[in-house]
């Protein structure tokens, strides 16, 4: 038995629940609009999933510390915005009695519901449990319908031990094409893994988990037959040299883009083989939030994840990659050939 099991259950429980409120966010709150104002339906399921997802953590792991993305003194200030976020928070329960008890049952009150936000509100470090959260992963790709990610993960003394993505949009079957498309049916996916025991995909569920199934990168043979997957925003990851790049490896295939981490969770089960996030800005950090669950489930798919410079990602200097820039993904026979050609077309050689 892992070490870690009763973290990863818990988490995959939490994950589920809290995804499950995102979808009823978007069908109830998020058609038609792509504000993000106070009011906006992002905010709701940001707040909502965090909510759900700390009071789980609380409940069974009282002394981790938590990175969360948001905190509630903007709620506080607004009482009838927590008091529509605490109906869904208070609405969103799994259907089997046995999963919903794990959790700790439902938050109890508005007030319970703002200091679980507020216990999101550690600084990370390299000493101790710290949970890495983020409840919607890719904002933009949520309020379009497309792709986005209820992204958590563990990371003890600086090491993710364990990590959990729910991708209501990206479809159960692992052998699908890749595709930025989100329509029909058999769509929603729980991606885990912990450290040193293989990575797994199983359907979302109302209730009780399904069963997992071990999932493994693509063997890629020619690296001019690989599928890139890159972020579907400018601002997010430089287009022009991921470009450059597909160029010069001899890769002619269109790139897929979409939102979040859905494409560690994509690659990592073979569905595409290559994510690049490359720098735009020289001053901007990553946040640790944004890629502990899927580097570790990529790299237990039997993936190999650095940064542009080739150094593995460091989740133990605080809430940021601060010691990174850019990320490189892909199955670990090819990693070195697409990093040489990252590092040349970054350098301008």
């Amino acid at each position: 038995m892992s070490s870690y099991t009763h973290e990863l259950q818990t988490a995959l429980l939490a994950v589920q629940r809290a995804t499950r409120l995102t979808q009823k966010v978007f069908h109830t709150h998020a058609k038609g609009t792509l504000s993000k104002s106070d009011h906006s339906p992002v905010t709701i399921g940001d707040f909502g999933a965090q909510a759900l997802i700390i009071s789980a953590l609380r409940h069974n792991f009282p002394s981790d510390e938590i990175v969360g993305e948001e905190e509630a003194s903007s709620l506080r200030e607004n009482p009838s915005l927590a008091e529509q976020i605490f109906a869904l928070v208070k609405e969103s329960k799994l259907e089997d009695a046995e999963a919903e008890g794990q959790l700790g049952g439902p938050v109890k009150d508005a007030e319970a519901m703002l200091r679980a936000i507020d216990a999101g509100s550690s600084g990370g470090g390299s000493k101790g449990r710290i949970w890495a959260l983020d409840p919607v992963d890719g904002t933009k790709g949520f309020l379009r319908g497309g792709q986005y990610a209820v992204c958590l993960a563990l990371i003890v003394d600086g090491d993710v031990k364990v990590g959990v993505l729910g991708c209501p949009n990206l479809p159960v079957d692992d052998a699908a094409q890749l595709s930025a498309d989100v329509g029909g049916e058999g769509r929603g996916v729980l991606f885990a893994a912990v450290q040193g025991e293989g990575a797994t995909s199983r359907p979302l569920t109302e209730g009780k988990l399904a069963e997992g199934k071990k999932i493994a990168m693509k063997a890629v043979q020619d690296i001019t037959q690989a599928t890139f997957c890159e972020s579907v925003e400018a601002a997010h990851s430089s287009h022009g040299d991921q470009a450059e790049i597909a160029k010069r490896l001899g890769i002619s295939k269109d790139s897929v883009r979409m939102d979040s981490q859905s494409k560690y969770g994509s690659i990592a089960r073979g569905a595409g083989d290559l994510y690049l996030r490359l720098p735009v800005r020289k001053d901007y950090e990553e946040k640790i939030w944004d890629h502990a669950a899927g580097d570790l489930i990529v790299r237990e798919a039997g993936g190999e994840v650095t940064d542009a410079n080739g150094k593995r990602l460091d989740f133990g200097i605080g809430t940021t990659l601060k010691d990174n820039k850019g990320v490189v993904a892909a199955p670990k026979a090819v990693h070195a050939a697409v990093l040489k050609v990252v590092k040349e077309v970054l350098s301008g050689t």
